[in-house]
């Protein structure tokens, strides 16, 4: 008896290690919100690409995939890398495309991008879910990755669609 006891016991002991544990990151798919005038070429979250963005666009497309924790924490921070074009409607008054002209003002206009990286609070959230990036002017960022989204009165942020730059933006 003592016996079938202990196989019994060892056997579930054993059997614990084979239980699936829930995972403590995944990777969630990226969105972007341009709330500026400027143009998002491209963006990252910790080294993950997220789409390109027009002036006071949204979306672009989900892209994956920003590994976080499945449960939220105090102090969750991302790292975001973005490239801005700050006059993007410039090649209306180019040369034709394909010409010398062309890549020449081109090379002139991409001389003018701006690159920024910015370490971002993560919104609280219950379920891990979309990453929402939030481009705002001043080159601030915000970020979610909840279940719910942009509109819902239970997103964490309901910044205006189009936003205007500061004639001086505040030192950070």
């Amino acid at each position: 008896m003592i016996r079938l006891l202990l196989v019994m016991l060892i056997g579930g002991i054993s059997l614990q290690g084979c239980a699936q544990s829930e995972p403590e990151r995944l990777g969630t798919p990226i969105e972007g919100y341009s709330h500026t005038s400027a143009a998002i070429n491209r963006f990252s979250v910790n080294g993950n690409g997220g789409p390109n963005l027009s002036p006071y666009g949204y979306g672009g497309g989900q892209m994956c995939c920003a590994p976080l924790p499945v449960k939220w924490h105090p102090g969750l921070t991302v790292v975001v890398e973005w490239e801005k074009d700050p006059n993007p409607h410039a090649s209306a008054n180019w040369p034709p495309l394909g010409t010398d002209g062309y890549r020449a003002a081109y090379k002139l206009h991409a001389a003018k991008y701006t690159r920024h990286r910015a370490v971002v609070a993560v919104a609280p959230y219950e379920d891990l879910g979309l990453v929402n990036v939030h481009f705002l002017p001043c080159n601030q960022v915000a970020v979610s990755a909840g279940t719910t989204y942009p509109g819902r009165p239970d997103y964490p942020f309901h910044f205006p669609q189009k936003m205007q730059e500061p004639a001086i933006c505040p030192k950070p």
